[in-house]
């Protein structure tokens, strides 16, 4: 093998090296990356560079021969009845973002005993483009409703410093057990690990060592004290950060959710009450060229159900987020 030189194209542009390496060399080591940068074996534009250096659009970068193998831009092979299945799923779609109603059920992502999730699937959705759209934040796996992609590197870069400037604004919905005795409030308990949890991870509020958590909620609507349907606004992003604040600081846990709320969750007379009533309803975010995305993604069916035999009226919402941008 020989030195040769790589072009940064657009969908890279002002990407850090080591993503970039990442990206398009994903079995090359950290550790040998460093390596080759110390010895001056990778090159960008003719100079030294560095690991957390961004490239641009036209910049070029010398490789040196590597051992490992440069990753395929092909699809990975899916079967029609997933490509079909994974178009199914979105909503929004323009030059730079995808936005999918993810169902519950699905992992985003995969793991140890996880094989079907998103994103093994996206190269479905390519949509002529050379490159599979890239992940910028997550659901947990029973949680329905707006997951957002970027269809390019740059634009996924975009979209997730939105996540994580807090620029990114969701509401969920959630039908619960009980009433709260608040109509509406701030939800301020920080959140930690349980020690030595069972079944996976499992927080708990903790203001001793927590890390901070906050959730606008309010409730649209309730039968009696028997059970009510919240709308939810994280102010922070903790795991399970939703199911941990319903159950532990409002004592209504999700229906659905015996991780959380036991026995209680599960709801009597409520048909599919196993299954977890939380639903990502909508998202409002800056896009990565101009303006602000705003997506909304309908109730899966399970919830649809229950809002009928509970008697609520999805158009009693009205705009979210104009409510909680007024009491946040």
């Amino acid at each position: 093998m020989a030195v040769h030189f790589e072009t940064v194209k657009a969908q890279d542009d002002d990407i850090r090296l080591d993503r970039w390496f990442a990206r398009h060399y994903p079995d090359l080591k950290n550790g040998q990356l460093q390596r080759l940068l110390r010895g001056k074996h990778i090159r960008v534009n003719g100079k030294k560079a560095t690991t957390a250096q961004h490239l641009f659009a036209g910049d070029e970068i010398r490789i040196p021969p590597l051992t490992v193998s440069e990753k395929s831009d092909l699809p990975r092979d899916l079967s029609k009845a997933d490509i079909d299945f994974m178009k199914s799923l979105v909503i929004y779609k323009d030059d730079d973002v995808i936005v999918l109603n993810k169902p519950a059920g699905l992992a985003v992502q995969g793991g140890s005993k996880t094989e079907r999730h998103i994103d093994g699937m996206l190269d479905a959705l390519r949509f002529g483009l050379s490159e599979k759209p890239h992940l910028v934040h997550r659901l947990d796996r029973d949680t329905s409703g707006v997951l957002v992609l970027g269809r390019t590197a740059n634009a996924a870069a975009k979209l997730a410093e939105a996540f994580k400037s807090r620029q990114a604004h969701k509401i969920y919905w959630a039908v619960v057990v009980g009433k709260p005795k608040l109509l509406s409030g701030k939800i301020d308990a920080p959140l930690s690990k349980l020690s030595g949890a069972k079944g996976g991870e499992q927080m708990k509020i903790d203001f001793e060592n927590g890390q901070r958590a906050q959730t606008l909620y309010r409730v649209v609507d309730s039968l009696g004290r028997k059970a009510s349907w919240l709308e939810l606004s994280p102010l922070t992003g903790r795991t399970h950060q939703l199911r941990v604040h319903a159950a532990e600081a409002l004592n209504t846990p999700i229906i659905g959710d015996g991780k959380y709320g036991g026995e209680r969750s599960f709801a009597v007379g409520i048909e599919n009450n196993k299954k977890l009533h939380l639903h990502a309803r909508a998202i409002r975010l800056p896009h990565p060229k101009s303006g602000i995305l705003e997506v909304m993604a309908e109730l899966p069916k399970h919830m649809l159900d229950t809002f009928s035999f509970l008697g609520f009226n999805v158009g009693e919402a009205g705009d979210s987020f104009d409510y909680f941008v007024k009491e946040s």
